[in-house]
């Protein structure tokens, strides 16, 4: 294997992280940013007014994003493991 090959399976591992968790931190930052601007509209500083929205949403879209997650994980492991055999040659 060449370094420049590594150097792509790298840079797709990353990419499909990246694709993949994105959707879940962006609606835990928008929930976040929502509960912060309430919280100092209305100067209640309770800790939980922000973690409990943030666990909840990101449960949320676990579950209504989970089979596309997996979906993706699984098919970029399945690429990857179907490479072994001409890694070799």
């Amino acid at each position: 294997m060449t370094p420049d090959r590594a150097l792509d399976y790298l840079n797709d591992m990353l990419w499909n992280a990246a694709v993949v968790a994105g959707p879940v931190m962006l609606a835990t930052l928008l929930i976040g940013l929502i509960i912060s601007v309430f919280q100092v509209a209305t100067q209640i500083q309770e800790i939980t007014l922000s973690y409990v929205p943030k666990i909840i949403t990101a449960g949320l879209m676990l579950i209504l994003l989970g089979p596309w997650m997996i979906g993706r994980m699984t098919a970029f492991a399945r690429d990857l493991y179907l490479t072994i055999p001409a890694l070799g040659g």
